[in-house]
């Protein structure tokens, strides 16, 4: 089957969407399907198509419907298609799920966000992650890695925020990977390492510059206000690396309702208590990593691969 794959980002970006497309081709072609990436759809012939967003892949979602209205379409929520379009762009975004065969989600509560007649087409398929080869956390302080561009709806600083004045015998140091959207949000990070000597930012790195921080790291922090999945989570969790994470529907749909690292959304104050509690209370900190390493079986390459089979294998 030959599928088109229609993502928003561009070949080359370092962006969630672009990496969870080649991950996603690469298990297609491992399953005898044939890939083609692109992120406009050009009318080319397609057995298949898979869009990730529904909102920003809309018109090749309608230009693939008008031209081969039988032919099977998967379309992938984002976590600004839940959490932002459905609401601010209404007509288009649900356009998009309308003409949908099937809906991908990346966490068990995505469901909660369509419309209750469209709930029948979701399919949580949790994103992967390879793991490492072994993790040696740095002695010299408790580092918290941030994986995350800078923009707003990864409330970046929020790490930043929390480890300000910390008592002074905390060794609590925050390293931030990740592209600043705006030439703004470059100058915050800046202007916060230059008053905050805890708080450092790498800009964008190459991802086993990331795997390594995994390696290096004691816990971490994902502090959005809205995700549809991170692969940040399952990259930590299959590395071995405790999470702490805002109370979201996108992070407790992968790490569970009764997950213990998490704090209110947007709470520099509550989020700087986990954090001083991770570092000082073995107890807590043992039950965030048991927490983690329950969950690695979701996150294994062989899972998804075999949720992804029996998805095609649907529709084929």
């Amino acid at each position: 089957m030959r599928i088109c794959l229609i993502t928003p980002a561009p070949p080359n970006s370092r962006s969630g969407n672009r990496c969870t497309a080649a991950r996603w081709a690469s298990i297609f072609r491992s399953l005898g399907h044939k890939v083609d990436i692109a992120v406009d759809y050009d009318g080319s012939p397609a057995d298949a198509m898979l869009a990730l967003h529904a909102w920003r892949s809309a018109a090749s979602i309608e230009r693939f419907h008008q031209k081969y209205p039988e032919q099977p379409l998967i379309v992938s929520l984002t976590g600004t298609d839940a959490y932002r379009f459905i609401h601010t762009h209404k007509k288009t975004t649900l356009r998009s799920i309308e003409l949908a065969d099937h809906l991908v989600g990346l966490h068990s509560l995505i469901g909660n966000t369509v419309p209750e007649e469209f709930r029948h087409k979701v399919h949580v398929i949790y994103q992967s992650a390879q793991a490492i080869n072994k993790r040696q956390p740095v002695k010299r302080s408790f580092r918290v890695c941030v994986a995350g561009h800078l923009r707003d709806e990864k409330d970046s600083l929020r790490p930043a925020y929390a480890v300000r004045n910390l008592p002074q015998n905390s060794r609590i140091q925050v390293h931030h990977f990740g592209k600043a959207h705006t030439p703004e949000w470059a100058e915050q990070a800046k202007q916060e390492m230059s008053n905050n000597p805890r708080y450092q930012w790498h800009g964008e790195v190459a991802h086993h510059q990331i795997r390594r921080a995994y390696s290096q790291s004691h816990v971490l922090i994902l502090p959005s206000r809205m995700e549809g999945g991170a692969n940040v989570i399952s990259e930590s969790i299959i590395a071995g690396l405790p999470v702490i994470a805002s109370n979201i529907e996108g992070s407790i749909g992968l790490l569970g309702e009764d997950y213990p690292g998490y704090y209110p959304v947007e709470d520099e104050l509550a989020l700087r208590d986990v954090l001083l509690r991770a570092e000082s209370d073995k107890q807590f900190y043992t039950e965030l990593k048991s927490s983690c390493n329950a969950r690695r079986e979701l996150f294994r390459p062989e899972t998804e691969t075999e949720s992804w089979k029996q998805l095609l294998s649907n529709i084929i």
